[in-house]
């Protein structure tokens, strides 16, 4: 059987590109996310005119529920390293923080784990006014894998980033705003809109400004590659332990990976 593409690329112009991400019935990040994701985020490297990518969802409300908790494990650690020498999943999140291109997250419906991750390696985020991010990993009994340890201090400082790190709590879209967690939330139905005319704007400027301007700002602000690994290997090693077997599988018995169940108000759950 083969593999569905998750990532729909419409090129709307040369400088211009919005990607839809849709996998299953709550957008969930597996394996084949990662070497799609991989193969996308070197089309984005490559495109010469590229200036502007927004990442959105085809599920209005998940955007990337997150890591898919029944893929294959052993699928996930046979992996090859990319060239930078990390593991394909960190490798992605690094890349997608530096290609030349802005990348800006079109955010409505749930990101979380994995989810919240990707959209951290954006540029920058712009929610719509029932978005949900929260990085729920400890609540689980797992290090979150995808470096929001070294994004977030950045973004919200030190003290509101161990809040959503250790807290696993879900953070709606105002508060994350005010945190800065996401840049601003646009009202109901104005989010789409909003996005589009940012990108196009941006996407109509001079690319060298663009990209040049962009990494200064990224030699100040991103975290090391170094961190990515180490943030990653933390992960494996601490995910999947049996003494937390019970909390994974009382999510499970609860409707976890489903539309209808505890995935609507995971944050409160993972704490019960």
């Amino acid at each position: 059987m083969g593999t569905h593409e998750q990532f729909a690329v419409e090129e709307v112009g040369p400088s211009y590109w919005r990607v839809t991400f849709s996998n299953g019935e709550i957008n969930l990040i597996d394996p084949d996310t990662i070497e799609q994701l991989a193969e996308l985020v070197t089309r984005i490297e490559q495109a010469p005119e590229l200036t502007a990518v927004v990442f959105r969802s085809a599920n209005p409300d998940f955007f990337m529920a997150h890591w898919d908790m029944l893929a294959d494990r052993s699928r996930v650690a046979a992996m090859r390293p990319a060239p930078s020498g990390l593991h394909p999943f960190a490798d992605n999140l690094y890349r997608l923080g530096k290609v030349p291109a802005v990348t800006i997250t079109e955010l409505n419906g749930r990101a979380r784990g994995a989810g919240s991750e990707f959209a951290l390696a954006t540029d920058i985020r712009f929610a719509g006014p029932g978005a949900v991010l929260g990085q729920f990993e400890v609540g689980v009994g797992s290090v979150p894998g995808g470096n929001p340890s070294g994004r977030l201090p950045h973004l919200v400082g030190r003290g509101r980033a161990l809040e959503i790190l250790l807290g696993a709590d879900d953070f709606p879209a105002d508060l994350a705003a005010a945190y800065g967690y996401v840049n601003r939330v646009l009202p109901d139905g104005e989010l789409e809109r909003f996005v589009d005319a940012f990108a196009r704007r941006i996407a109509g400027f001079d690319k060298t400004a663009i990209t040049r301007t962009k990494a200064l700002v990224d030699a100040e602000s991103l975290p090391a590659e170094e961190s990515y690994g180490a943030s990653l290997q933390a992960f494996f090693q601490t995910s999947g332990r049996p003494e937390n077997a019970h909390r994974v599988r009382s999510l499970f018995e609860r409707g976890l990976q489903r539309p209808d169940g505890v995935e609507l108000d995971l944050g409160r759950h993972v704490a019960e």
